[in-house]
């Protein structure tokens, strides 16, 4: 593929698995949680709605350096995005991005409380392989070959 091609690759897959874990820094650790992702691709731009309260924004305004894991297990999609994390309040990207797994967290968009959290990629990798069974079946003929498997496509990529 090429960069450009690449680079659609990893927002067409981050838009369809639609969930990552969001890992940030604390201190000296490390903290992953899951989050319900918001891609727009055109703004070169992750989104998220968070509560003010949490300690993920307190780690952001310190460490705005970010990492999101994306994973289609059964279909054997993986995608790693390194940005810069910021959080806003913004009121009218809170209603857009409104929906059903915020409704989990909060009653109603109008609570004063939720922030969104914005991610700015730098960089993708992505690991793109052919499913779950055809993955097994490689690996098996590999070892049974003494070869390495060809498990799919693998890129870095700069967005």
């Amino acid at each position: 593929m090429t960069e450009y091609d690449d680079a659609a690759h990893v927002w067409d897959l981050i838009e369809k698995i639609g969930f990552c874990m969001l890992t940030t820094q604390s201190g000296r650790d490390l903290r992953a949680r899951p989050m319900a992702a918001y891609a727009e691709r055109m703004e070169n731009a992750i989104y998220f709605l968070t509560d003010a309260a949490s300690h993920k924004d307190e780690e952001i305004v310190r460490w705005p350096n970010v990492c999101l894991t994306f994973a289609d297990i059964k279909g054997q999609k993986y995608v790693s995005v390194s940005g810069i994390a910021e959080i806003m309040n913004d009121r009218e990207r809170v209603e857009e991005l409104w929906g059903t797994p915020a409704k989990a967290w909060w009653d109603s968009s109008n609570d004063p409380s939720i922030r969104v959290l914005k991610v700015t990629p730098s960089f993708a990798e992505y690991w793109d392989s052919p499913g779950t069974v055809m993955s097994y079946i490689k690996m098996a003929a590999a070892a049974i070959s003494s070869s390495k498997p060809n498990m799919g496509d693998n890129a870095k990529v700069e967005l």
